[in-house]
């Protein structure tokens, strides 16, 4: 089933939404409510939730609840890697999950934490022992990223790609399974912690890897994942068979579906982190998905139709 829709994917990440095309995130805010409207019209058992925001910023939360975001979400994620990429040591996960708390009552998940095994496979063992201690029982979700290291010959979704040093190579060892399908050590110990800890995983368009994650996940006790729906890939070819493969895939767990990622020729930029020139069409990518994975509640439903080219 899918349980809740994340709108966008860190948000506050400049790897992820251009500030100097949106300084303020005032067009990220009016784009955020359509979104979370149009969810809430399709069907309002599906949880909205604010993309995972990275870095974990309060001052982000009160920005958001100053433009009238919070009023049409009822979850926020955060997402924390202590271990590789944030400024701040494993054992401050309460007390950075009581920085948002501070400023919301809604229910925070934390819909990606991970450990790389860049430097060493034992460091993301202990890494995840002990993130299981501190999370466990304290977020709403916990989402374990990732199943799969990323493929090298892929390439990572940041802004500097290799210039950034080993935080960009940190991206292709965040996996419990090697790039050639193989558990690391961490992968047995995973096992002890589901189903209170899902996965998110990424899945690229056609990816080879689906049905071998699903019998892994079902191996490890998984029963929740986070992955996505990509609008700018609702313009390829053949874009909903590979949307609805992705979907039957996954029926037997519950999915937060995170919807993001800017067509290059409907952003003010031609770049996937743009804000879109008409954010309705945002909205209206939502609402389809929602419309065709869970459901619609409206009377009379109306045939699926992605945004033109």
């Amino acid at each position: 089933m899918i349980e809740a829709a994340m709108i966008w994917n860190e948000p506050n990440n400049k790897s992820h939404w251009d500030p100097e095309v949106d300084p303020e995130w005032l067009r990220f805010s009016e784009m955020a409510i359509m979104a979370g409207d149009a969810i809430e019209a399709e069907n309002a058992d599906v949880t909205r939730v604010l993309g995972g925001i990275s870095p974990i910023d309060p001052l982000f939360v009160q920005r958001m609840k100053s433009h009238g975001v919070l009023d049409h979400i009822d979850a926020i994620a955060v997402h924390g890697f202590p271990l590789d990429w944030n400024l701040w040591q494993i054992h401050e996960w309460p007390a950075k999950l009581d920085e948002i708390r501070a400023e919301t009552d809604l229910p925070i998940w934390v819909s990606e934490v991970g450990i790389s095994t860049f430097g060493a496979e034992e460091v993301q063992l202990w890494g995840l022992k002990r993130t299981a201690e501190l999370l466990i029982g304290k977020a709403s979700r916990i989402q374990w990223y990732s199943l799969y290291d990323l493929p090298m010959a892929w390439g990572a979704t940041t802004r500097h790609r290799e210039a950034e040093g080993s935080s960009y190579y940190r991206h292709f060892y965040m996996g419990l399974l090697r790039e050639d399908g193989s558990p690391k050590p961490a992968a047995e110990e995973f096992a002890r912690h589901t189903p209170d800890i899902g996965v998110a995983q990424w899945f690229h368009f056609e990816d080879h890897r689906l049905e071998e994650a699903v019998r892994w996940m079902k191996r490890l006790g998984v029963t929740y994942v986070r992955t996505g729906l990509s609008w700018a890939d609702s313009f390829r070819p053949n874009a909903l068979d590979w949307f609805d493969r992705q979907m039957e895939a996954l029926a037997d767990f519950d999915v937060t579906l995170t919807f993001c990622f800017t067509p290059e020729h409907r952003g003010m930029m031609p770049h996937h982190t743009s804000a879109p020139l008409v954010p309705e069409e945002f909205a209206d990518f939502c609402a389809a998905m929602i419309r065709r994975y869970a459901g619609s509640a409206r009377i009379a439903a109306e045939p699926l139709r992605l945004p033109a080219a």
